[in-house]
């Protein structure tokens, strides 16, 4: 019974680390970075040591967030965190909704993105390709990006904090793990010598698609955590 109730919940993670994997910020981030940087001619060694150092400080963010609201959330008085669940749930819903909107209506009306000004920060502070720029780069694009287009893990957080132990622990490790794949990906495909305009291209492409895919699991991911909170379903 142990394993039949762990399965739904590592499946649950590694789907919703996946999509929310194609990431357009962190992504996008880390091709203006390499763009930088093979403007510049910098050798293939140095552009995966300053991708490298980008990628783990987003993950060391999020991971530490990730950890610090699961802790909260899990030390919270059982009638407490069921109605933070509901509240949790619902909001995951809109933000489900949101998401296939843009799918028809991207930039119209509200959106869930990050900031035209933080935008512009992010962009000015990816062209200074030093270790600690590319550390301070890292972890304000994860503080910034996590409020504005963080529902998915919100949602794996607020799961994992019903049952918070080291096996939740080991998931949401997983998770953050899953989520910074892509980027480990194209920063080998470059260094490989994948052309970074065919990477680009394949962003735009998918961009719609991904923000279909998001919205139908954040809608998924919501109910699951209403019924969870109430005690119909239990992934425990």
């Amino acid at each position: 019974m142990a394993i039949e109730a762990y399965l739904p919940r590592l499946l649950t993670i590694v789907t919703t680390a996946a999509i929310d994997s194609i990431n357009p910020c962190a992504i996008g981030v880390l091709i203006l970075m390499i763009s930088v940087m093979l403007a510049a001619r910098q050798s293939t060694k140095k552009m995966l040591l300053i991708g490298s150092i980008y990628i783990l400080s987003v993950l060391t963010v999020y991971l530490l967030a990730g950890l610090g609201l699961t802790y909260y959330f899990a030390t919270l008085p059982l009638a407490l965190s069921e109605y933070i669940s509901i509240s949790v749930g619902t909001l995951i819903v809109l933000a489900g909704i949101i998401e296939i909107k843009d799918y028809f209506w991207y930039g119209k009306w509200f959106s869930l993105s990050i900031p035209a000004k933080a935008a512009k920060k992010i962009h000015k502070y990816a062209t200074k390709t030093t270790v600690l720029g590319v550390i301070l780069l890292g972890t304000f694009v994860s503080a910034v990006e996590l409020p504005c287009t963080g529902a998915p893990y919100l949602a794996i957080i607020t799961l994992l904090s019903q049952h918070f132990d080291f096996a939740a622990f080991l998931l949401l490790v997983l998770y953050n793990v899953i989520f910074v794949l892509p980027l480990i990906i194209i920063l080998l495909l470059v260094a490989c010598g994948v052309k970074l305009h065919k990477i680009k291209r394949w962003k735009q492409a998918n961009r719609p698609f991904m923000r279909l895919l998001t919205g139908m699991l954040l809608i998924i991911l919501g109910w699951l955590l209403m019924l969870i909170a109430n005690g119909t379903i239990n992934l425990g």
